[in-house]
Order: C-alpha cells, then sequence, then structure tokens
C-alpha cells in the first residue's frame, strides 16, 4: 500500500514538480510511508525534507512548552516560508495523548501558532493519516481490518487510485453547480432543523488535493444567517480530547446555547478561544460513499456519503467566508438512518442519498 499512497499524494494530492521541495510533518509509526515517500518525492526530481515526531504535536510540547505555545521558533517558520509544499501525516500511536492537556493550553497553541497555519495555507498543502494501531483500536477495528478501511477510503484498493478520485471530482461539480443557485440550506434531522443562507457564497469542491482522503462540498454560511438547533450524531477526537453528543442553538448566526454528553468543557472552551468561535465558518456535505462507518476521525467522518458537517470557528476565504477564529472545529452529523437536507425548499438527500443527481 505505502507505495501507492505515496504516488498518490505526491503526483494528485501535491502535483510536486522538478525542483521543488516538499516538508513532510509525521510520527515515527508512518516510517513505512516516509521511506515509500523519500524514493517516490527523489523519482519525480523534487526534494523532501523530514520532520519527524515535531515537536508541536507532542505531550511534552503542551506541558512543557512555555513561551513557545505563543509563537512558533523563528527558524520553523523560515522553513515553512521557503518551501514549495507541506505535507502533514497524522500519525499518533495512542490519538489519546493529548487528552490530559488542559484545553486552555490547546486554545493558547492555536492562537500564537496561527501565523504558521496561515503561511502553510497560502502554499500547497495536504493532509493524510497513516493507519496506526491507535486509529484502528478508536475505530473498534482491527489493525488489519482498519488499514483495509483505510485503502478502500482513498480508492487505493482500485486498478486507478487517480482516475476514481477525478471521477468523485466529476461528480462533485455537478454537485456544486446544483447548490451555487441555492439561497438556503435546511437540515433537518432528530434535534435538529437548522437554516443557513449561502446567498452569493462559493462552494468548493474537496476531491483530495488537499484532504486525503476527502469526497465533500463546502462553503462559508452567511455569518449571521444560522438559526435553530443542531443535534451532532457521531462523536469526534479532537487535540486527544473525545467529545460526544454536542448540541448547540444559534440565533443570528451566534451559538447561544451549548451542551455535550462528554467533553462539554472542552466545548465550552473551544467556545470562549475568542468571539469568531461562536460563529460559522463551514457547511459541508460529504460524498465519499467509500467511507461507509464513522471512526471518530474527522479527517474520514467528515467525508462520509451521507453526512454534514459544520465548523465552528474560521472560514475559507476562498468560500466568501469572512470569520475569523484561531479554531476550525468540524462536528459531524450522520443522515443516513433519518434526515435531509433541503435546498430552497427542494429535498437535495434524503437519507444519505442525493436526489436527482
Amino acid at each position: 500500500m505505502e507505495t501507492r499512497f505515496a504516488a498518490l499524494l505526491t503526483e494528485y494530492c501535491l502535483d510536486l514538480q522538478p525542483g521543488q521541495t516538499l516538508l513532510i510533518e509525521a510520527e515515527p509509526a508512518a516510517l513505512p510511508l516516509l521511506e515509500a515517500l523519500q524514493e517516490v518525492v527523489l523519482q519525480r526530481g523534487a526534494y523532501p525534507i523530514v520532520q519527524l515526531f515535531p515537536a508541536a504535536t507532542s505531550r511534552p510540547f503542551f506541558l512543557h512548552g512555555g513561551e513557545w505555545l505563543n509563537q512558533p521558533p523563528l527558524p520553523q517558520m523560515r522553513l515553512m516560508e521557503h518551501v514549495d509544499a507541506s505535507l502533514r501525516i497524522e500519525s499518533a500511536q495512542n490519538p489519546l495523548e493529548l487528552s490530559e492537556v488542559p484545553p486552555a493550553r490547546l486554545a493558547q497553541f492555536r492562537a500564537g501558532w496561527r501565523p504558521y497555519q496561515q503561511m502553510r495555507a497560502r502554499k500547497r498543502w495536504c493532509l493524510t493519516l497513516y493507519p496506526t494501531a491507535g486509529y484502528a483500536q478508536q475505530a473498534s477495528m482491527s489493525t488489519a481490518g482498519f488499514r483495509a478501511f483505510v485503502e478502500r477510503a482513498m480508492y487505493l484498493d482500485r486498478p486507478d487510485p487517480v482516475a476514481a478520485w477525478r471521477e468523485l471530482s466529476v461528480f462533485q461539480a455537478a454537485l456544486i453547480e446544483r447548490l451555487q443557485k441555492v439561497k438556503e440550506i435546511r437540515i433537518q434531522a432528530e434535534g435538529t432543523d437548522l437554516r443557513l443562507s449561502v446567498e452569493g457564497r462559493s462552494w468548493i469542491n474537496s476531491d483530495g488535493r488537499r484532504n486525503m482522503p476527502s469526497g465533500e462540498v463546502f462553503t462559508g454560511p452567511l455569518e449571521t444567517s444560522a438559526e435553530g438547533q443542531v443535534s451532532f450524531n457521531l462523536p469526534v477526537v479532537v487535540s486527544g480530547q473525545r467529545v460526544e453528543g454536542v448540541r448547540l442553538r444559534f440565533r443570528e448566526g451566534k451559538v447561544v446555547e451549548a451542551s455535550a454528553r462528554a467533553g462539554e468543557a472542552y466545548l465550552h472552551k473551544m467556545l470562549e478561544a475568542d468571539p469568531g468561535a461562536r460563529y460559522l465558518g463551514e457547511l459541508g456535505i460529504g460524498a465519499n460513499f467509500g467511507i461507509n462507518q464513522p471512526t471518530g476521525l474527522i479527517l474520514y467522518d467528515e467525508k462520509i456519503g451521507g453526512t454534514v458537517h459544520l465548523a465552528l470557528g474560521q472560514s475559507y476565504p476562498e468560500t466568501g467566508g469572512t470569520n475569523t477564529s484561531s479554531i476550525h472545529w468540524d462536528l459531524i452529523l450522520d443522515l443516513r438512518q433519518g434526515g435531509r437536507i433541503l435546498a430552497d425548499g427542494k429535498v437535495l438527500q434524503e437519507k444519505g442519498q442525493f436526489v436527482g443527481l
């Protein structure tokens, strides 16, 4: 799998060219993929720069990093400034390694390192995940079963993965053509009835070039438009914190009530990060039917065909969104067992199936 995985990342996702440099950030568990990447990147005439076990992703950093939580070191900024592209490989042995880190420190880091993330966003970048035993356990799968799941999610089990991603891109382009004319999205499900204005905003085709796997279309809803309530039914693990059963109520775009069955303290800490944290920065619709079960991993679950997700915080400027925040936190609602998305009053998706596409 590793060689095909590396080829997909360098050819399709990052389109590396001769003479270019690529910064790769990963943990030691991803060594098999890193070895394949080094060979493939060099074969393309590009040069890999590998940061193994980056400090800013580690438990010791958040417990003992002190002032480094407030700003990235200059050499790290300079490195990101001078590379042509970056690849972040989530590859933790234990996805809950940061569970004991105070949420305030996580929020402090997000605010302090925002210039670094903004610099990354101005270049070609890709985020992916290497299947470790820890992620498999979180997903309630065997290590071998999770590895096979990852291959299916990235279409690496198909004869031509790049062709499969291009096929999905065409489908999502047709979905966007329909959505671009829509003024209001309404989401209905158990405990959920939420209206969002998307008039004048752009929809983005997330077809695997930035996230691998991907398979979603997304936009930035008008910042003051969210009205109603939403109950998210898929758990997420973010920065080592497990959060389940999140319920939010919006008025004039702002979260005015919030609760969770698990991780409620973390939820409230994130909402207090800054003024923009209580507003939505993204509305996304999952379209990857190769991902057919939740894992607790946002990178995968938000792409499940038949789901919708909303992100609190930072907008993507390319959508026309203007909300700014130090956080961008995706929360996921699975509609496959009951629920629907309405576009200007017409059914776009019913029980996870697109209508008229």
